[in-house]
Parts: structure tokens; sequence; C-alpha cells
């Protein structure tokens, strides 16, 4: 991973146009968000632990909250001052990745 070029911080239109390619996630707040519906309780729990070594790996940590079978993402990057970077949308399409590829919705 290019540690420089995936943390600069990228404009609103930049934000915006990135988007495009990732359904149902939007910027507001400066940040990126998502909210996930699940099967069960445990089927929302399994995927932020299937996520975790790869944000550990990354360094990258995303905000996650839990409501019963909803999970929101929200994803910015506090070293830079709770931008949003080019690493926010890594996470993002690992999070994608892993709850359509699971059985667990």
């Amino acid at each position: 991973m290019e540690e420089e070029k995936d943390l600069n911080i990228l404009s609103e239109k930049e934000i915006r146009e990135r988007l495009n390619s990732f359904s149902g996630w939007i910027f507001i707040d400066n940040k990126i968000t998502k909210t996930f519906l699940f099967s069960s309780f445990n089927d929302a729990l399994a995927i932020i632990n299937e996520l975790a070594p790869f944000c550990n790996n990354i360094d990258h940590h995303p905000d996650i909250h839990i409501y019963y079978k909803k999970v929101v993402f929200d994803l910015r990057r506090f070293s830079v001052g709770g931008k949003v970077t080019e690493r926010d949308f890594t996470v993002a399409k690992k999070i994608d990745d892993l709850y359509f590829s699971r059985d667990i919705k």
C-alpha cells in the first residue's frame, strides 16, 4: 500500500466521484457512511470480527455502531484531522466485499 498516496485528504468532489462506485455509501458530516442490515445480531458481529484483522493490518479503524441487526460503518481518518482519504475507500470496499460474499443478510 502506498502510504503517502492513500492518506491524502480527498476533496468533496473527489469523494462524491468515488462514491459513484460504492452503492449505498453516502458522504455526510465529513465521513463516508453506510448502514447494513443482517438477519441476526450474531451475523452482524461476525462481519465485524472478520473485518478487524484487515483494519488492524492497514492501521485504519472505522467507527462501528451496532443496533441489534443493523450496523452502521463511519469512515474518516483521524490522523489527518478527521477527513476522508483513499484508505477510507479501501476499508469501504472490504466491508462491501465481506457483506456481499457471505450469506448473512
